[in-house]
């Protein structure tokens, strides 16, 4: 079975969720690029990230991220926040610049993964494609 978001139902959620716009674009099978605007004195800029797939399974997700050496301190601080926000325990950092989701950490998603197995995450042009099938 498949659950398919576009990007756009995507950044809807995260905006609702942090009210910060994170516009994401395709990047490949299991790669995608998140955009964020930043305010830097005089001007604005748009810092990308590209944020791959390594592995996926019941325990969790183990992604890598990419976007240069400023981005690492960005998103070193931008983790830190999140670990304490509700839910940030399921958020693991890596060496080599991945961070391990534990999907079974968490209450609701681990509840979920009860109920299902986790086949795949992946990315076309326009969705972000949730591959799964039903325990029995």
């Amino acid at each position: 079975m498949q659950l398919r978001l576009t990007f756009d139902e995507i950044s809807n959620l995260i905006e609702q969720k942090s009210g910060k716009r994170l516009p994401i674009i395709y990047g490949g099978p299991h790669t995608i690029r998140i955009a964020y605007e930043v305010n830097l004195f005089i001007k604005s800029a748009s810092i990308g990230l590209d944020l791959t797939i390594e592995e996926i399974n019941n325990e969790g997700i183990i992604l890598s991220y990419n976007g240069g050496s400023g981005i690492d301190y960005v998103v070193k601080m931008a983790l830190s926040h999140a670990r304490s926000q509700p839910g940030g325990d399921m958020i693991e950092t890596l060496d080599n610049n991945k961070i391990r989701l534990n999907l079974s950490k968490n209450a609701q998603t681990g509840t979920l993964l009860d109920h299902i197995d986790l086949k795949d995450v992946f990315f076309d042009e326009r969705y972000a494609t949730i591959e799964f099938t039903p325990k029995v």
